[in-house]
């Protein structure tokens, strides 16, 4: 929780030292102040329902999986125009599996199987929270006088996984598993957010799986990875 909030002032604070300086203004026939060296700084969160790709046989998602993710983007104009940039930032993301894939802990050894389909259990669900850094290529419809464009935002964002649970309940018995050595802390996903104004939908395809190729289900290396669908809010 320290590296995210330090990470969080490093990516934030050089925007309120900057919002203090005298910006270049001009008048123009409407008697508006434009400000010609405007930057689209940007608060975001977005919500996503998340689908587990490359799954071993046997395996499928059970219950609603979805995440949660916020944060601050930096931008920086490339061109006279300033509707193409590069934005880097830093947030916070959330995210939950749910599906008949088990993980446990059986003697201090992490075991992977599949629930018997003929156990009525309660919950059976894979949790993540994480510091993410996301590097974007922007292009955009903006103008000085408008707030309200067209938007493609595509690049890359680098995940660092600092606490996750898995956890199964079934009647009395209850189960977590916090540390699983097999488990990829550090993920990169690609990611494109396209839309109009505040609402944009957002694609989410993780690079590496999951899991290393230690994990294995019936001898098998566990390539797990995802694929998050949902929509991506922008807030000035």
């Amino acid at each position: 929780m320290k590296k995210l909030i330090l990470i969080f002032l490093i990516t934030t604070l050089p925007h309120f030292l900057t919002a203090q300086e005298v910006q270049e203004e001009i008048s123009v026939d409407s008697g508006k102040n434009v400000d010609l060296l405007y930057r689209e700084d940007q608060f975001y969160v977005g919500l996503t329902y998340n689908i587990l790709t490359k799954k071993p046989d046997g395996i499928f998602s059970k219950g609603f999986s979805g995440g949660f993710h916020l944060g601050f983007l930096r931008d920086f104009p490339l061109n006279e125009r300033r509707n193409v940039a590069l934005a880097i930032g830093a947030g916070y993301g959330y995210d939950k599996y749910g599906s008949n894939f088990k993980i446990v802990d059986t003697g201090g050894e992490i075991t992977y199987s599949i629930i018997d389909p003929e156990i009525d259990y309660d919950t059976n669900r894979f949790v993540t929270h994480q510091v993410e850094i996301p590097l974007e290529f922007r292009w955009r419809t903006s103008t000085p006088e408008s707030y309200k464009f067209w938007r493609i935002y595509g690049g890359v964002k680098t995940s660092y996984i600092f606490l996750y649970t898995a956890t199964y309940r079934e009647g009395s018995i209850k189960e977590k598993v916090r540390d699983i050595p097999h488990f990829n802390r550090l993920q990169y996903t690609a990611f494109l957010n396209f839309g109009w104004n505040t609402f944009n939908f957002q694609v989410q395809y993780l690079l590496n799986p999951l899991f290393d190729s230690d994990a294995r289900y019936n001898d098998s290396p566990v390539e797990t990875g995802t694929l998050k669908i949902g929509l991506m809010f922008y807030i000035l």
